[in-house]
C-alpha cells in the first residue's frame, strides 16, 4: 500500500489549471519540518518538500481556500521523480496525489498576508477557551 500523510504549511499560493478536457487540477507546495534538536540549535529548522496535485472539486476547494504559509494535512500516495536540473545534477522530487486534504490553519491565521483566507465560504472557527469542544455530561453518555 502506498499511501503518505503529511502536516505542513504551503510555500505559495496554490496554481489552478484545467485540463483539455476541462477537468481542474491544483498544484502546490508543502513544507513538512523534521524534528530534530540538532538543526534547531544552528538556525532554521530542515523541512522536506513535497509537490502536491488535487484534481477535480478538491483542487477547485484547494485553490479557493489555501494561500502561501496556511497549514494543511495531506492524505494520498506518494512517487519520487528523478530529473536533471539546470547544473547537471540529478535531482529527485516528491509528488503527492492528493485523495484528501484538511485545512488546519483557522480563519486569517497564516495567510502570509495574502487575503485569501477571508474569501466568503471559509467555515469559521471557534475561538475561545473552549478550543472548539463542548463539555459533554457523563449521563449523557449512552454507555
Amino acid at each position: 500500500m502506498n499511501k503518505l500523510f503529511i502536516i505542513g504549511n504551503l510555500t505559495r499560493d496554490p496554481e489552478l489549471r484545467s485540463t483539455p478536457n476541462g477537468v481542474p487540477v491544483c498544484t502546490f507546495t508543502v513544507a513538512v519540518n523534521r524534528r530534530r534538536a540538532s538543526t534547531a540549535e544552528a538556525g532554521q529548522p530542515e523541512a522536506d518538500f513535497f509537490r502536491v496535485t488535487a484534481w477535480r472539486q478538491l483542487g477547485e476547494n484547494c485553490n479557493r481556500f489555501l494561500s502561501k504559509g496556511r497549514k494543511v494535512a495531506v492524505v494520498g500516495p506518494v512517487q519520487v521523480n528523478t530529473y536533471t536540473a539546470q547544473d547537471g545534477s540529478t535531482r529527485a522530487s516528491l509528488e503527492v496525489t492528493a485523495d484528501d486534504v484538511e485545512f488546519l490553519s483557522p480563519r486569517g491565521e497564516g495567510d502570509g498576508g495574502s487575503g485569501r483566507s477571508g474569501e466568503q465560504g471559509v467555515p469559521p472557527v471557534s475561538g475561545g477557551m473552549s478550543g472548539g469542544f463542548v463539555k459533554v455530561d457523563d449521563e449523557e453518555l449512552p454507555f
